[in-house]
């Protein structure tokens, strides 16, 4: 009996044994296959590099003993992005980093200038779970103990390293950490990712980090966890074997989803103003679909640092100066100059003077000497008021509206710095009104009148509105110089001009004998001079000289034709004129077209777009005779106009009437071009360079005819201009979202764009101006409006008002009356 028990018990022990050991038997025949994958996947790459000479780590650099081995950044990518995105990433942001990155792809993948790792029979299919693991997989074989933090991205995330490094060192990477943008998936895929209650994901997109420990415990059982997926996500399953090999979900923090940013407008992101405080405060952005948006958005991030040390550089030369007030050291010593030697003899103010820069911020920082030196304030409300101005009310333009934003949000965010902690808020609602100034040596004053809300979500509740005046100084920084060999703008002038020679000798040459066509440069496109003239013989004839010496005898490639109107007896000594010139010069082109009846300038440059004289590829210069003009002045209308792309409407220098100035003239000499001499006509666009091919445009089609007389054929013209520009611009709001091939059939479009710009070689003469009253009311105010701009200077109007003693008891009895008249109400 015993030993039938005995026989029984060995027999059940022995079939125990045989069960444990099939089941291990069974383990490891059914996970065989998942270790050959990861041991094939951590084959040499293809390009023959080791892992480290890839990422360019050098084999005694450790943790310990080097601050670039604090992250490694594993990129996925595919190889059809290497060229765009993949190089995007590594030319921004990726060469920054605080450790190393490498991009992860398919197997073949290989740059000879971008650190890929091509995975073994790994290929480019979506979604990308079998690249997301061996990714993870390579990071832990090769670099577990050269770095403390690993991150898995996508390429089209945008990382600041700078804030990067900073959240880093403030966290231990030496305990198990899974941090990123927690996740249980959207609205249709709740409930369908089999994830349990209390486990969650990070989102892959904005990027995910993990810290050496958490990879060290994950990455052993990488193959477990390729043989057991549930959806398609992969970062739902980086984050479920996570939860499970690791014990820790990813980070329950609302913060997140602002400090690793992703926005869901999918395509659409990032592509509109960068301004934003999401953009301000995140360290990674996502997504960024096209490589220009992330170079443009790393420019923008680059500004916001340039600014930043800027604001530094500031603060140490207050804190120089401040020192130096202790050290009793005296403002005028040179050991107080950077860059110059203390035995230096030199009495000039250094352009880095402490004595400047480090002046506490402050409205009183500049001392006029006098009532000439003090400063004019603005006015800003709805528009903006400055006497410094031609027209004092005017619209406030973008870039100080963009300052003043920048202004109040900084100063909305500094309030509102320990607002959690004092349980309040305090939001911004309206600018009221301000005052600004502009300082040349120390900075930008403000005074603002703020309305501002304020609310109380602790304790006793409250929201009331308050207005809060705001004294602001932009204090500027100090000046950064930087070196070029030659001047740009001159040489590239010089060559324009030698060119022109050239190009003019060569024709001249070719017009006699045969020549090869490689022999001779590119032709520059011809400037065909319009002008329309009506009388004003002595003027016309200075219009020619000045033609003649620019444009003939300095060989500039030019024709001219004119539009006279006038009865044919009228005209003889004009046409004179232009007879003699064309006999002078009988290789250019000088012609005229006759016109009888009332002036009208559209009329004439519409009839002189549409004539024979001038060729589609030629460019169109309309031009009135007053004007004044250099060799320079042609070289920017070519440089400013572009054939179905731009349009060229320079700013030209009006003169004031020369006997209202102090000196009474200058005599045969030009005035200079500042202040007291003239002014930039802004809101004149008389003088227009255009291609003739864009102006017979269908949706330009010329000039109005109906306007006859002086003035108003120009805002017409330019407002047809300003239509095609913006007709067609629907392409440029999203190029993310199309097609190469849609924008490629859209740049063969049409959209001109109009460039301005002040050209003191364009100067216009000052003439009397006779306005007809029976011209139409709007022709006639601005008629008068330019004939009271050309008087004179603001300074010269206000010191005839002041000289004369009668004004003030003309404003005294007129104020007085004013008065009187409320009273009686």
């Amino acid at each position: 009996m015993l030993q039938h028990t005995m026989t029984k018990r060995k027999t059940l022990i022995i079939a125990c044994f045989g069960i444990a050991l099939g089941l291990c038997i069974g383990t490891v025949l059914k996970n065989y296959r998942a270790l050959e994958i990861v041991k094939r996947c951590n084959l040499r790459p293809t390009n023959l590099k080791t892992p480290n000479e890839i990422i360019g780590l050098e084999d005694e650099d450790t943790i310990q003993n080097s601050q670039r081995n604090l992250v490694f950044v594993g990129v996925m990518t595919a190889k059809s992005f290497l060229e765009g995105r993949a190089r995007a990433v590594y030319d921004t942001w990726g060469k920054e980093v605080p450790g190393r990155i490498a991009f992860f792809s398919s197997e073949g993948s290989y740059s000879e200038e971008l650190p890929v790792v091509g995975l073994k029979n790994v290929d480019d299919r979506y979604p990308p779970q079998k690249k997301s693991f061996m990714m993870l997989y390579y990071m832990y074989e090769h670099y577990i103990d050269r770095f403390e933090w690993f991150i898995r991205a996508d390429d089209d995330v945008y990382m600041e390293p700078d804030k990067l490094e900073r959240f880093l060192r403030s966290i231990d990477s030496s305990k198990p950490q899974f941090i990123g943008q927690a996740g249980k998936g959207n609205s249709e895929e709740f409930g369908l990712l089999s994830l349990e209650f209390d486990e969650n994901f990070c989102m892959g997109g904005p990027g995910v980090i993990l810290s050496s420990e958490t990879l060290r415990r994950v990455a052993p059982h990488i193959p477990t966890c390729l043989k057991n997926l549930y959806s398609t996500h992969e970062d739902v399953e980086v984050g479920r074997c996570v939860q499970k090999f690791a014990g820790i979900p990813c980070t329950w923090n609302y913060e997140m989803q602002y400090i690793l940013r992703h926005n869901s407008s999918g395509r659409n992101a990032y592509t509109g103003k960068l301004k934003r405080k999401e953009i301000h405060n995140a360290i990674t952005l996502h997504p960024i679909k096209q490589a220009p948006l992330m170079y443009r958005l790393h420019s923008y991030i680059q500004g916001l640092k340039a600014e930043e040390m800027r604001q530094e550089s500031l603060l140490l030369h207050r804190d120089i100066k401040r020192m130096a007030k202790y050290l009793e050291v005296p403002d005028d010593s040179t050991y107080m100059l950077p860059s110059v030697s203390p035995d230096s003899d030199s009495g000039k103010r250094h352009f880095q003077d402490h004595n400047i820069l480090g002046i506490s911020p402050e409205l009183n920082k500049f001392v006029p000497g006098s009532t000439d030196d003090l400063l004019d304030w603005s006015f800003i409300a709805r528009s903006l008021y400055s006497a410094s101005s031609a027209n004092p009310k005017q619209k406030i333009d973008s870039s100080m509206r963009e300052g003043l934003e920048d202004v109040i949000t900084e100063v909305m965010e500094n309030i509102n710095n320990y607002s959690r902690q004092r349980g309040r808020v305090i939001e911004f609602r309206e600018l009221l009104y301000g005052y600004h100034r502009l300082d040349s040596l120390h900075g930008q004053d403000l005074i603002l009148d703020l309305l501002l809300i304020y609310k109380k979500y602790r304790g006793k509740k409250m929201t009331v509105p308050v207005r809060r005046h705001l004294y602001v100084q932009r204090a500027f920084t100090g000046i950064f110089v930087k070196e070029f060999d030659e001047d740009f703008y001159n040489v590239t002038l010089q060559q324009s001009l030698l060119g022109s020679i050239l190009h003019s000798g060569m024709a001249r040459l070719s017009s006699h004998f045969t020549m090869a066509s490689g022999l001779l440069p590119q032709a520059e496109d011809k400037i065909v001079f319009v002008l329309p003239i009506s009388g004003r013989l002595g003027t016309f004839e200075r219009f020619l000289r000045t033609y003649e010496r620019i444009c003939i005898k300095a060989e500039q490639h030019c024709d001219l034709l004119v539009v006279i109107f006038g009865a044919p007896e009228e005209l003889g000594d004009h046409l004179q004129l232009l007879s003699h010139l064309r006999g002078r010069h009988v290789y250019q082109q000088v012609n005229w077209i006759q016109r009888s009846g009332s002036f009208s300038r559209g009329v004439a440059l519409d009839v002189a777009a549409r004539s024979s004289y001038i060729q589609p590829a030629d460019i169109i210069l309309f031009i009135d005779v007053d004007m004044v003009f250099e060799v320079t002045t042609l070289q920017r209308v070519r440089m400013h106009t572009q054939r179905g792309r731009q349009v060229y409407l320079p700013i030209v220098f009006s003169q004031y009437d020369p006997q209202r100035r102090s000196d009474g003239g200058t005599g045969d000499l030009p005035p200079p071009i500042d202040d007291e001499n003239g002014y930039f006509r802004q809101f004149g666009f008389g003088i227009c360079a255009i291609y003739k091919s864009d102006i017979l445009d269908e949706d330009i089609n010329g000039f109005d005819k109906d306007i006859t007389g002086w003035g108003l054929e120009d805002v017409k013209f330019l407002e047809k201009i300003v239509r095609v520009g913006t007709r067609q611009q629907g392409f440029l709001s999203n190029t993310a979202e199309l097609p190469l091939d849609y924008n490629e059939a859209a740049d063969q479009w049409r959209r001109l764009s109009v460039f301005r710009a002040p050209d003191p070689t364009l100067v216009h003469v000052y003439h009397d101006i006779s306005c007809d009253i029976q011209l139409e009311a709007a022709q006639y105010n601005m008629c008068l409006g330019t004939k009271a701009n050309s008087l004179g200077s603001t300074r010269l109007m206000e010191q005839l008002f002041y000289n004369s003693r009668d004004n003030f008891r003309f404003i005294a009895d007129f104020n007085r009356q004013k008065q009187q008249q409320q009273q009686a109400r």
